[in-house]
């Protein structure tokens, strides 16, 4: 091992005992003569880096001898480790490779992610965030990759690991996150969605769809019209109405969705998996419509590599799935069997802790779909803070009170607050509780922007699960383990 030969260095330089100095042995590695590997330094990780080649010259940090410094984990150095180790770099995965993304809120769980999928069939998108996440955590893309790709080097992962910019709306956000190196966007087509159309009546829809130009009307008639479509062992097709509806709710995303692909996608200088987002808002993708948007994507020469459909019922965050189950399984199916007759994977948004659910999901996909979670990892922390540091724990929960109704503008979740137990009524020991209900697991949930927002608790809080950092990495790999045991995604040798 490398750290042990220049311990008494270290303690000698920094001052410190060697119990203060934390070997994460996994990251051992060697580069043309050049050796490196994380360690910790009174709590604060860096690169130990030794040798006289290239990538030691390159790497910044406190020389302790002539051959020897500690580097600090920056965003320069990160990129000197891209250079150099090209498994620390995100790569797309395309349509056939089944996909997890673990959006991290903190930049603290990736290597418990990995720890969990490297022994998974699913490839990790480890960095993963939202422009509302981003916004509401006070950190940018590159943060975002510099954490991940920190944990790689950490956890001295080889396998593979992807960067999505996720639901983003805006052209200026998505060429920022391709700048940056990301390797999946996923497109919110939420604003560019026609909206209460299945509300209005057929000659309603029919006279708007009469506005439409004629020759644009002519070749959709001639393209869906009069015909069946055979999928899998469904049978498809069009009356007038239904192609009037499909058109008024997606051809406004189906031209957005053109020009994003063409002008920044199509133009990247590293591959990208391209998600297409239709499920936020209230419509709910019908078969037919998911059919529509599939075809007129070909007619703009546009190549998915996911779509994420709008399911009947509730995917709502950090709980189970709520609404008709068997209805749920009819849909699924026909998404699925849509997906793959295009050749692209069905994508499962808002997909943490749908355990109830994720059986059929495995089964109608066959294993081969994206799914995102985000939110439950933030969950898990505060399960080891609740656990390790119950004072903090109920800093949190206060905050989460006072700011609920606010955070409800940026999510849709149906917690009733007089269902969470007063505070004051619940002992220490009895805290981690609040996460096995509902209601206070949604509190929780979505209030981490106000949380993050106080500098003395956010520092308490990183404090807390960087020296707890086993019990944090030990949980994620238990829940997200469940959650790939359901799907049928858990073991590699199936």
């Amino acid at each position: 091992m490398m750290l042990p030969l220049y311990k008494e260095a270290i303690c000698s330089i920094f001052s410190v005992t060697p119990d203060q100095i934390k070997e994460y042995s996994a990251s051992l590695t060697e580069v043309q003569g050049d050796q490196l590997q994380m360690c910790k330094v009174k709590g604060i990780k860096k690169i130990l880096a030794a040798g006289s080649g290239p990538l030691f010259s390159q790497l910044v940090g406190e020389p302790l001898s002539a051959s020897l410094k500690l580097c600090p984990l920056t965003h320069e150095n990160r990129l000197v480790l891209n250079k150099h180790l090209p498994y620390t770099v995100p790569s797309a995965f395309g349509k056939q490779t089944a996909t997890f993304g673990v959006g991290d809120r903190l930049g603290l769980a990736s290597p418990g992610h990995i720890r969990c999928l490297q022994k998974s069939n699913a490839k990790p998108i480890l960095a993963q965030q939202s422009k509302r996440e981003l916004d509401l955590t006070g950190r940018n893309y590159e943060q975002v990759l510099d954490d991940v790709c920190f944990a790689v080097f950490q956890e001295g992962y080889r396998g593979g690991f992807g960067a999505d910019g996720d639901h983003l709306k805006q052209l200026d956000d998505i060429q920022d996150a391709l700048s940056c190196g990301y390797t999946m966007i996923t497109l919110d087509c939420s604003e560019k969605i026609g909206r209460g159309i299945e509300q209005l009546s057929k000659d309603e829809k029919l006279h708007l769809y009469e506005e439409l130009p004629l020759e644009y009307r002519n070749r959709l008639e001639n393209t869906y019209l009069n015909h069946v479509f055979s999928i899998s062992s469904e049978q498809f097709s069009y009356r007038i109405e239904d192609l009037a509806e499909c058109v008024l709710i997606y051809h406004k995303a189906i031209e957005f969705v053109g020009e994003v692909y063409h002008q920044y996608l199509m133009k990247a200088d590293h591959a990208v998996d391209f998600e297409l987002s239709i499920d936020e808002t209230e419509s709910v993708t019908t078969a037919l419509g998911h059919l529509f948007v599939a075809m007129e994507l070909i007619e703009q020469k546009v190549d998915i590599t996911s779509l994420a459909p709008r399911f009947v019922g509730e995917f709502q965050k950090g709980i189970d799935y709520i609404g008709n189950s068997s209805e749920l399984e009819v849909q699924l199916k026909q998404h699925a069997a849509i997906a793959d007759y295009f050749g692209y994977k069905l994508s499962i948004h808002s997909g943490s802790d749908k355990f109830s659910v994720f059986p059929m999901i495995g089964k109608h996909t066959k294993g081969r779909l994206h799914i995102k979670t985000s939110g439950t990892n933030w969950l898990e922390a505060l399960g080891t803070i609740a656990e390790c540091n119950p004072a903090l724990y109920r800093k949190i929960h206060s905050i989460a009170l006072q700011h609920f109704e606010e955070a409800k503008s940026f999510y849709h979740v149906t917690a009733d607050l007089n269902l969470v137990m007063p505070l004051d009524e619940v002992k220490d020991e009895d805290l981690i509780r609040y996460l096995h209900n509902d209601h206070s697991r949604q509190l929780v949930h979505i209030t981490y922007g106000y949380v993050l927002r106080d500098n003395d608790l956010k520092s308490e809080l990183y404090q807390t699960l960087k020296v707890q950092e086993e019990q944090y990495y030990q949980r994620l790999i238990t829940h997200i383990g469940r959650h790939l045991t359901l799907i049928g995604l858990s073991d590699k040798n199936a």
